[in-house]
């Protein structure tokens, strides 16, 4: 089923006598569901831009390349940096606006300005019974509904089927440069990286790679913004950094782990995309991701988020959310076929409300029904 309108998704949801998989781009197949496919690649395009409002209104089938080149154009930007699960999942299409927001895709600048959710102003949807609803509005200055435009980004369809969505963006910047430390164990990289996220001097990305497509360790830390404070910030970080070793630093750099390309490698995880096995994605407490990154047996590990995300490759099959045992935080199966629930298992009360949440939006139980399992 591909509807080509809001009106049309509205009654094929109303008249569906089974259960329904929501598909958009096709991009990030995460989780297990089952049922006829529903496509909203036709509910795509740009409806509102108004660029000295910092916002834009789309439909949810419209590709992120149509968002991002239309950004562009008046130099601005998706802040939070959205993640591309091609590369790491194998798959073809465009990403949509839809699936970014529905499973609050975010990259590593989500440490400095908050995720896709905390962008978010409004969003239109039909739920399980095919009603259609809107909550929140176009601007910040009218956001009624605003909490439950929050509770929609990443819950993955389950409480709704996305039509439109309306987004604050903000402006581009000048320039970007990236501080590196070599050779670092985990420990110590995580140490820096805490550093430096405290420091005054806003770092909007801090990443950790064991083991770089370099060989060595290599630790990043990101500074944006216009090209003199850039190198200003860069230098005081390297001075900052220097009991952790001596740093190098990339000011405008094309190529190379500095550059651009080299902080899509960390956004996207690319260095597991050609790599045989499961890859999980562990949100922890930065400073037990090392320990509890120790007690993975995964194959390999890259940091992000100064710590607090984790990125593992493990053999196919590998229980990892078993192996590190409780921790604050949770792990999701974002590659692979362990037979295990891809989304970490919720305590006992809350549970309870996402069931009740559920039952309320989706009362037949027909949208992505599984995916959370």
């Amino acid at each position: 089923m591909t509807p080509k309108t809001e009106a049309e998704l509205a009654e094929m949801i109303a008249a569906a006598n089974g259960p329904l998989r929501i598909k958009g781009g096709g991009t990030r197949p995460i989780g297990r569901t089952t049922g006829e496919e529903l496509r909203t690649s036709s509910l795509s395009g740009i409806s509102l831009y108004e660029p000295g409002a910092l916002t834009i209104v789309a439909g949810a089938g419209t590709p992120l390349s149509d968002i991002e080149k239309t950004l562009a154009k008046e130099n601005q930007r998706l802040a939070f940096e959205p993640m591309d699960h091609r590369p790491l999942l194998g798959t073809t299409g465009e990403p949509t606006l839809g699936g970014m927001a529905a499973a609050n895709v975010s990259g590593p600048r989500r440490i400095a300005v908050g995720a896709c959710r905390d962008f978010m102003l409004g969003v239109r949807r039909v739920d399980g019974a095919g009603t259609i609803i809107k909550n929140g509005g176009r601007v910040m200055k009218n956001v009624t509904g605003y909490d439950l435009v929050k509770l929609m980004t990443g819950a993955y369809g389950t409480l709704g089927v996305l039509t439109e969505v309306s987004l604050k963006v903000l402006p581009d910047v000048e320039t970007m440069g990236t501080v590196m430390l070599h050779g670092l164990p985990d420990d110590r990289a995580i140490a820096a990286l805490s550093t430096a996220l405290g420091s005054p001097f806003e770092a909007t990305g801090a990443a950790h790679f064991p083991k770089s497509k370099f060989g060595e360790p290599l630790t990043m830390i990101r500074v944006e913004g216009f090209e003199a404070s850039v190198t200003y910030r860069a230098q005081k970080l390297r001075d900052l950094l220097n009991g952790y070793g001596d740093a190098e630093i990339a000011v405008g750099a094309t190529e190379g782990p500095g550059s651009a390309e080299g902080w899509k490698w960390v956004r996207d995880a690319a260095a597991f995309a050609d790599q045989p096995g499961d890859v999980w994605r562990v949100s922890v407490k930065p400073s037990e991701a090392a320990a509890i990154a120790a007690r993975m047996s995964a194959n390999a590990v890259q940091y992000d988020w100064g710590g607090g995300l984790i990125w593992a490759l493990a053999d196919a099959g590998h229980d990892l959310r078993g192996a590190i045992g409780p921790f604050d935080g949770h792990a999701t199966l974002i590659r692979g076929i362990a037979d295990v629930p891809v989304f970490q298992p919720e305590p006992p009360a809350l549970a309870t409300l996402t069931k009740g949440l559920r039952a309320k939006f989706d009362p037949r139980g027909i949208l992505n029904p599984g995916i959370m399992t």
